[in-house]
């Protein structure tokens, strides 16, 4: 059987959150332990047994010093976080001794993390807690569930028989997917580990709380499946036959397969399947069973920082905010069918199928707000780069509502500003002219 190995929670880098976030959570610690408790009791039978037993006891403890603890570190994120750490390696320890997988322990945490981000929200919007800092909380709560599967599995690993070689292969896992590991590091945890450095390596990921078959991992596989997204290591790039592994691997469907890049860069390459996965689960990307990133590469650069596409945006499209949405949307939309096709009018309007005289029109609105920034060819690039990332997040959004009443109005105004003529006047935005 194939090795598991260590997630990625301990070697990953505290996200830094507000203070105040914690003066918020602590009133919500006591209900929302027993919310927890409660949610895994009614979904796991292990835990659905008498009151004093065992696995309640430990579940007890456990999710009131797991809540504790990530309450603690946004209240002071330099203060050490080591001495609840025995706890959860302990209750890996208690998973091994009783001769179970750690197919239980995985899925109280999951059930935990899910129900302490229904809380937050709940809360977060009705304490005015910003969507960017939501976002960041998101990534902390994950994270720190990661840290915590990562310590029940060196508990558990360590009450094994084989847990000398699974460690090996945790800190060989964790070894390549950092950018500061030497070769010679990475060899020698190879060796002790008994895999082969493979010139190339593939990442694939899965959907957070996947259900998977640890039995069914090839042996030449480092994966950490207890992760919040469970992720492989595939040396080489996946063939078919290896596909179907992985599916076996991973049965309910949809994985993300990364870039097949030189055994350094394996950590750019989960970090792009993961940000795929992001974008299947928004809609961006079809919902298949298998998502490969060599496919969309373009969409993946041009969404790979949202924030970032909403300052460029902000810089060059800013003005445009001055017209109404819907008369934004059209201009906007003609201005992108300009930049793509750098067709004539007519083409423009067959593409959008409007009027010539209407594209002319539109674009002389552009060129009236954005002025000499059509003619740069840096500031036309970044526009363009912008309208395109625009219109993949559309896609995720579903189709436009039905126009309102006068609809059609700029239509209107364009036969009325510019009257249609066997001979219409060509201008800049005519390329053939």
């Amino acid at each position: 059987m194939a090795q598991q190995t260590l997630t990625r929670g301990t070697a990953r880098r505290r996200t830094r959150l507000p203070r105040r976030l914690a003066l918020l959570m602590r009133p919500e610690l006591p209900s929302l332990a027993q919310e927890i408790i409660d949610e895994v009791r009614r979904s796991i039978p292990e835990y659905g047994r008498p009151l004093k037993g065992p696995y309640v006891e430990a579940l007890r403890i456990g999710v009131e010093r797991a809540l504790k603890d990530f309450v603690d570190r946004v209240a002071n994120p330099l203060e050490p976080s080591e001495r609840h750490h025995e706890t959860y390696r302990r209750l890996g320890r208690f998973e091994a001794q009783e001769g179970r997988t750690l197919d239980t322990l995985q899925a109280a945490l999951r059930i935990g993390a899910q129900v302490a981000w229904r809380r937050i929200m709940k809360v977060g919007p009705r304490r005015r807690v910003s969507p960017e800092v939501m976002a960041q909380l998101a990534d902390a709560l994950f994270a720190y569930i990661d840290e915590l599967a990562a310590l029940a599995l060196e508990g558990y690993m360590a009450a094994r028989p084989d847990g000398e070689v699974e460690a090996h292969r945790r800190r060989l896992l964790e070894l390549l997917l950092r950018r500061d590991g030497s070769p010679r590091l990475l060899a020698e945890a190879a060796e002790r580990a008994g895999w082969t450095i493979p010139d190339e390596a593939t990442a694939v990921v899965a959907p957070p709380g996947a259900r998977y078959v640890r039995a069914a991992l090839d042996e030449d596989v480092l994966a950490d499946l207890t992760a919040t997204q469970p992720f492989l290591v595939v040396p080489g790039k996946p063939t078919p036959e290896r596909r179907r592994s992985l599916h076996r691997v991973l049965p309910d469907g949809q994985i993300v397969i990364g870039l097949t890049v030189p055994v350094a860069g394996v950590g750019d390459s989960l970090r792009w399947a993961r940000c795929a996965l992001g974008l299947v689960e928004t809609g961006v990307l079809g919902d298949a069973p298998e998502t490969d990133c060599e496919e969309h590469l373009i969409t993946l650069w041009l969404l790979s920082d949202q924030a970032l596409i909403d300052q460029l945006a902000h810089r060059h499209l800013g003005e445009m905010d001055g017209f109404s949405p819907r008369q934004r949307d059209r201009l906007l939309e003609t201005l992108r069918a300009w930049l793509v096709t750098r067709g004539t009018a007519n083409d423009i309007a067959r593409e959008l199928g409007i009027h010539p005289q209407t594209v002319r029109y539109r674009m002389r609105q552009v060129e009236g707000v954005l002025g000499d920034r059509l003619t740069d060819r840096e500031a036309r690039f970044a526009i363009e780069a912008v309208l395109r990332a625009m219109r993949l997040r559309e896609r995720a959004a579903g189709p436009p509502e039905p126009p309102a009443a006068g609809a059609g109005r700029d239509d209107a105004a364009a036969r009325k500003q510019a009257p249609i003529d066997k001979h219409p006047i060509p201008d800049r935005h005519d390329m053939s002219s």
